[in-house]
C-alpha cells in the first residue's frame, strides 16, 4: 500500500507538472488554431472564472507574499486573455456577416444585453472602462509596485542585520533565522517581480484598444468589399461584434488590475483585506460624525431629504451598535481540556540555561540593544562573533544578551558556561577617551580605566570627542568599549567555547576534502572526547585552528603512539611551531625570545625527573622569584608593544607554562624543538642568573 501511496504521489506530481506546459502549449494553439464558435464561448467563461477567482485570493491574502505566485498567475492570466482576443478576431472577421450569433453566445450577450444593442453606447462604456482601467488602478499599482520593489531592496541589509542580532542574542534559532532569510529574500523578488508584472496589466489594457480598433476596420473593408454588405449593414454588424468581444476581454482585464492594486497596496496584517478594512472602520468616533454631517445636509431646503436622512440614521445606528459592543465585557475565553496551573510547580526552562555565552546588562544600556535605534551593540557583537570565528578556526557560540535588574545600571556583566569572567561599567551617553601614551591636555570627567587593556582613559561629553581625538586621544563609544571587551574575554576563553559539538563540524568540513586523513583519527585510534581535549589545549596556549587540516595531520601521526592528551599537546607542538611563531614576527623578522638560565633550567629539569606526576613541581618561593624576574625583564618589550616568546626546555615547558600563565597570559612559552632551524633567533633577556633570584 505504501508503494502505491508513493507512486500515486510521483504520478500526481508528475501531471502537475505536466499541466503548466500543456497549457502554454494551447495558448499558442488559440492563436494560430481556428477554434469554433461554441468553445470560445467555453474559453470566455473560463476567462472570467479565473479572473474571479484570482481576485478573491488577492482580497483574501493576509500579506503580499501569502500570493507569491501572482506576478506569475498575471502573466499567465494576461496570456490567455490575449490569445482569446486573436482567436475571437478571427471568428468575427470570418464569419461576422452571417450575424451577431456567429462569433458565440458570450460576444453577442455583451453585445446586446449588456449595452442594449447600440455599438456606440458600447464604444462608450468601453472607453470608460478603458480609462479606468489604465489611467486609474493599472497607473496607480504601477506607481506602488515601483515604489514598493525600492524601498524593499533598500531594507534588505537592514532587515538580514536584524535576522543577524536576533541570532546573536539568541531571541531565535538558526532555523527560525533561515526561515526569516528566506521570507526577506522571497519579498524582494516578489515586489520586484511586481514592478514588471504590472507592466503587463498596462500593456494588456492599450493592446485592447488597438485589437478592437483593428476588429472594427476590418470588418467593415471585409463586410462591403468580401461579403458585399451595405456600409451601414457592415458598420452595425461588425462594430457591434467588436464592441462585444473588448467587453468580454476588458472585465476580466479589469478585475485582474484590481487584483494587482490590492496586493501592491496591502499591509501585512493578521487579518484578510475585508478584516483588516472593517477593523479600521469600526470605531464609533468614526461614524458619528458622519451621522451628524448627513443630518445637517438633508435638513437643508432642496436637498433630497428621503436618501439623506435614512442614511443619516444608517449612519448613527451603526455609530450606536459599535459603542455598544465596545462597552460590553469581553468573555474570557475558557479552555475546558486546559489542565489546572499548579502554582507550585516550577518548569526546567526557569532553571536551565543552554546559552553558552551570556552578556548580561543593566537596565540603563537597553537602548544600546533596542531595535527601534538600531540596536548599535548587537551590530557589534555579530562583527566580535565572525571575526573570532575566522580567527580561532571555529564558530564562536552565539552571545545571547539580557537585562538583568539585579546589577547596577550602566554595569555589563560576560558570562561563559555559568562564571563570570568579565565585568565593568560603561556610560551610554558619553564617549570614552582613552590614553594611548601620546595624549596631552586634561578633559573633564570620570576617571575610568579602559576594561580590556587597561589603559587610563575619561569619560567625557559627545561634543567633546572631536577635542579629545586632536589631543591624541583614542575615543570609543559604550558599545565599542563593551565589544572590544568581549572580543578579549572570548579570545582568552577560546579553550572553553569548544565543545564537541564544534569539533565534530569541524571533522565534517575536513571530511568533504580529506576523507582518509579523518578516518585514520577518529574514532580509533582517538575519541571524539580525546580529540577535543587536545584541541582545548592548543587553544588554550593561543594556538588557533585555523589550520585544521595540518594539527589534525600531526595528531594522527602522534596518536598511533599515545592516547594521552597531554602527551600528544606536547608532541605535536614542534610540527606546530611555524604556525605559533608567525604571530609573533614576520617571515624576515627574527623571533626575540626569553630564555631560563642554564643552571635554573638545569634545577627545574631535576625537580621534574624526580618526579614526573607532581602537577606543582616548581618551589613556590621559587616560582614567585622566576614569576618577578620574567615580569621586570619583560616590561620594556610589552611598553614598546614588542611581541616575544619564552623558550625553555621541552622538559619543563609545561610547569613553565603554569607558571606565567596568570602574569604573561599572552606570552607563548615554547621549547626549544619548536624553533625551526632557520628561523633567527635574537635573545632579548635571560631570566634566572643567581644574582636576579637572589634580588
Amino acid at each position: 500500500m505504501t508503494t502505491l501511496a508513493l507512486n500515486s504521489l510521483r504520478i500526481g506530481n508528475g501531471a502537475r507538472l505536466a499541466a503548466l506546459p500543456v497549457g502554454i502549449l494551447m495558448l499558442v494553439m488559440l492563436m494560430v488554431v481556428p477554434i469554433p464558435a461554441a468553445m470560445l464561448d467555453i474559453f470566455f467563461i473560463a476567462n472570467i472564472t479565473a479572473s474571479i477567482a484570482i481576485l478573491m485570493v488577492a482580497l483574501n491574502a493576509e500579506k503580499p507574499l501569502d500570493f507569491s505566485s501572482f506576478p506569475t498567475v498575471l502573466l499567465l492570466a494576461t496570456l490567455f486573455r490575449l490569445a482569446l482576443n486573436v482567436a475571437s478576431t478571427r471568428v468575427v472577421l470570418v464569419h461576422g456577416h452571417e450575424g451577431e450569433a456567429a462569433a458565440g453566445h458570450v460576444i453577442e450577450a455583451f453585445g446586446t444585453f449588456i449595452i442594449g444593442g447600440d455599438y456606440v453606447v458600447g464604444l462608450l462604456v468601453f472607453s470608460i472602462l478603458v480609462i479606468i482601467n489604465i489611467v486609474v488602478v493599472t497607473k496607480g499599482a504601477g506607481r506602488v509596485s515601483e515604489v514598493s520593489a525600492r524601498f524593499t531592496l533598500d531594507a534588505l541589509p537592514g532587515k538580514q542585520m536584524a535576522i543577524d542580532a536576533d541570532l546573536n542574542a539568541g531571541l531565535i534559532t538558526p532555523d527560525q533565522a533561515k526561515a526569516r532569510r528566506v521570507e526577506v529574500s522571497t519579498e524582494a523578488d516578489f515586489y520586484g517581480s511586481m514592478d514588471g508584472a504590472s507592466k503587463f496589466v498596462k500593456g494588456d489594457a492599450i493592446a485592447a484598444l488597438l485589437i478592437l480598433g483593428i476588429n472594427i476596420i476590418g470588418g467593415l473593408i471585409l463586410g462591403m468589399v468580401s461579403h458585399g454588405m451595405a456600409a451601414g449593414d457592415a458598420g452595425r454588424t461588425y462594430v457591434m461584434l467588436a464592441v462585444g468581444d473588448a467587453l468580454v476581454a476588458q472585465v476580466p482585464a479589469l478585475l485582474l488590475s484590481i487584483a494587482a492594486a490590492a496586493i501592491v497596496t496591502r499591509v501585512s496584517s493578521s487579518f484578510d483585506l475585508a478584516g483588516q478594512i472593517g477593523s479600521q472602520f469600526s470605531s464609533p468616533r468614526t461614524w458619528v460624525p458622519v451621522a451628524a454631517i448627513l443630518t445637517v445636509l438633508g435638513v437643508l431646503p432642496g436637498m433630497p431629504h428621503m436618501v439623506m436622512l435614512p442614511a443619516a440614521a444608517g449612519a448613527g445606528f451603526a455609530a450606536w451598535r459599535l459603542a455598544k459592543r465596545a462597552a460590553a465585557p469581553v468573555p474570557e475565553a475558557a479552555n475546558d481540556d486546559a489542565p489546572p496551573v499548579d502554582p507550585s510547580r516550577i518548569d526546567w526552562s526557569e532553571v536551565s540555561d543552554h546559552m553558552q555565552v551570556n552578556l548580561e546588562i543593566g537596565y540603563g544600556l537597553v537602548p544600546l540593544v533596542d531595535e527601534r535605534v538600531g540596536a548599535p551593540l548587537m551590530q557589534r557583537i555579530t562583527g566580535v562573533r565572525r571575526q573570532l570565528s575566522k580567527e580561532l578556526g571555529f564558530v564562536v557560540p552565539q552571545v545571547r544578551v539580557r537585562d538583568n535588574i539585579g546589577i547596577a545600571p550602566y554595569t555589563y556583566r560576560i558570562v561563559i558556561g555559568g562564571v563570570i569572567a568579565g565585568e565593568d561599567q560603561v556610560s551610554p551617553d558619553e564617549m570614552l577617551a582613552l590614553d594611548t601614551g601620546q595624549a596631552v591636555g586634561t578633559f573633564q570627567g570620570k576617571q575610568a580605566r579602559d576594561p580590556t587593556f587597561g589603559l587610563d582613559a575619561v569619560w567625557i561629553a559627545a561634543g567633546d570627542a572631536d577635542a579629545a581625538t586632536a589631543a591624541g586621544y583614542m575615543v570609543v563609544d559604550s558599545g565599542t568599549v563593551i565589544a572590544t571587551h568581549l572580543n578579549h574575554v572570548l579570545g582568552q576563553n577560546a579553550a572553553d567555547l569548544l565543545g564537541p559539538d564544534e569539533v565534530q563540524s569541524l571533522l565534517d568540513g575536513l571530511k568533504e576534502k580529506a576523507a582518509a586523513l579523518v578516518a585514520a583519527l577518529t574514532p580509533a585510534p582517538l575519541s571524539l572526547t580525546a580529540l577535543t581535549q587536545v584541541l582545548r589545549a592548543l587553544l588554550a596556549e593561543n594556538i588557533p585552528l585555523k589550520e585544521f587540516r595540518r594539527i589534525v595531520a600531526a595528531i594522527a601521526v602522534v596518536a598511533q603512539r599515545t592516547n594521552d592528551p597531554d602527551e600528544i599537546v606536547e608532541l605535536i607542538r614542534p610540527e606546530l611551531g611555524a604556525l605559533i611563531i608567525q604571530r609573533l614576527c614576520g617571515p624576515r623578522e627574527p623571533l626575540r625570545v626569553m630564555t631560563l638560565e642554564g643552571g635554573l633550567e638545569a634545577l627545574l629539569g631535576q625537580t621534574i625527573r624526580s618526579d614526573p606526576s607532581n602537577r606543582h613541581a616548581i618551589e613556590p618561593d621559587l616560582g614567585r622569584r622566576i614569576v618577578d624576574a620574567l615580569q621586570h625583564a619583560a616590561q620594556p618589550l610589552i611598553a614598546q608593544g614588542k611581541p616575544f616568546a619564552l623558550v625553555v626546555q621541552p622538559m619543563i615547558r609545561p610547569a613553565i607554562r603554569k607558571l606565567v600563565r596568570t602574569c604573561l597570559p599572552d606570552t607563548p612559552v615554547m621549547s626549544f624543538t619548536e624553533v625551526p632551524d632557520d628561523k633567527a633567533v635574537e635573545v632579548v633577556a635571560v631570566v634566572g642568573a643567581p644574582e636576579q633570584i637572589a634580588a
